[in-house]
């Protein structure tokens, strides 16, 4: 009852801190009932095949259980686990002792040993390395770790069906180890990096990645409603690119109020979504979906991008790291990663509260491009005065 009200109740910006904790507790079961099964069997009565799947269950499910609760805290923004990338005193050191501990004792068991103590010596090794893994990645790369966390849930499910010989919980967790993985991998595409690139710790990082960017100086011009009014209600291709600001804001229905003024005045509105927008793939199609915008408008990211040359306007609401031209420069923290071409539009509105940084933790270069206006408010706020400005027009 509790899991059906809190997945009912959570707001959809927080959902994929839910999912973390949701796999928190699948990857800590599954490692329990490990744990239940080897202690409750009596000496000499392990065999082999039942050991190897006992360890494997033991290692994925308390990796996921600590991981799964750092990545969670990122992006709760925890004082104990902030989004930038935390380094662990003797991090490799730590990491590969941590391994050896698990491979040794995995081999001492395998070889027909049976030990509670090295057993329970694994199960520490393996939740201290959730710890240690996740907490050097940013929290720009957190979604594509909670994905791959789910997947590691899945397999430890699978992994304890087979300790029981349960064939549901073998099937069951499976399905959502594959389907994690698929996820994770598309996701990782879709900011052109490997899942290793991300595991060992990329961009994302906060204030020490701040420092990597170069080139994003210059001066930022501010845009009044009335100004944005009139740059929007004249034009006649406008592209909307909705980010993490707009799900906060919840301001999907102001947005869509405010398209379909420009929609009765002659204007081509479309909205540009990226695949990693929000904190999910999907992120802004169900929000949008929600707002019973018509599906046709919402462009994919490799669809829409030829577009923006011919666009009018640009208008941005709370998206950030998914619109920095400083991914297509090496030497970036986001170096590589695919964007939406918003800086090719002829005019570009944003509506950021301020200029704070996105996940990535560095400027945007966009935000001091000639051709930007930004109006600064929150996203719901700035919408709402923005059709008010245009129903004046």
């Amino acid at each position: 009852m509790l899991g059906l009200y809190t997945a009912r109740t959570v707001a959809m910006t927080a959902m994929p801190q839910l999912v973390s904790l949701f796999n928190a507790v699948g990857g800590g079961a599954a490692a329990l009932v490990a744990i239940e099964e080897y202690l409750s069997r009596s000496s000499g009565d392990i065999p082999l095949d039942t050991t190897v799947f006992v360890v494997l269950d033991i290692v994925i499910g308390a990796i996921t259980f600590t991981g799964s609760l750092v990545a969670s805290g990122k992006l709760m923004g925890l004082s104990f686990t902030p989004s930038r990338p935390v380094q662990v005193p003797g991090g490799r050191l730590v990491t590969i002792g941590l391994a050896a501990i698990v491979v040794l004792g995995s081999v001492y068991l395998f070889v027909g040993n049976e030990s509670p103590a090295v057993m329970l010596l694994i199960l520490a090794a393996a939740l201290v390395f959730g710890v240690t893994m996740t907490l050097p990645i940013g929290g720009a790369d957190m979604p594509v770790v909670i994905s791959l966390l789910n997947s590691f849930t899945g397999t430890a499910v699978a992994m304890a069906g087979f300790v029981l010989n349960n064939v549901v919980l073998i099937i069951a967790g499976a399905l959502v180890g594959a389907s994690g993985a698929i996820l994770t991998k598309l996701m990782a595409d879709a900011m052109n990096r490997s899942v290793m690139n991300i595991m060992i710790g990329g961009f994302g990082g906060g204030d020490a990645a701040a420092g990597a960017t170069a080139g994003a100086g210059g001066s930022v011009r501010e845009l009044g409603v009335d100004d944005a009014a009139i740059q929007l209600a004249y034009a006649q291709n406008v592209i909307v690119v909705p980010g993490y600001g707009l799900a906060v804001a919840q301001a999907q229905h102001a947005v869509r109020e405010l398209a379909e003024l420009l929609e009765d005045r002659g204007v081509d509105v479309k909205y540009a979504i990226h695949p990693v927008a929000g904190r999910m793939p999907g992120h802004m199609n169900v929000l949008l979906a929600e707002a019973n915008i018509p599906y046709p408008q919402l462009r994919e990211m490799e669809d829409i991008n030829p577009d923006f040359e011919r666009a009018d306007v640009a208008l941005v609401i709370g998206a950030n790291d998914v619109t920095n031209p400083a991914a297509r420069r090496p030497g970036s923290p986001v170096s590589g990663m695919p964007i939406l071409d918003v800086d090719r539009a002829r005019n570009i509105i944003v509506i950021k509260r301020s200029m704070g940084r996105g996940y990535a933790g560095i400027d945007n270069e966009l935000y001091t491009n000639e051709k930007t206006g930004m109006l600064f408010a929150d996203a719901r706020e700035g919408l709402a005065n923005l059709v008010a400005a245009v129903k004046a027009l």
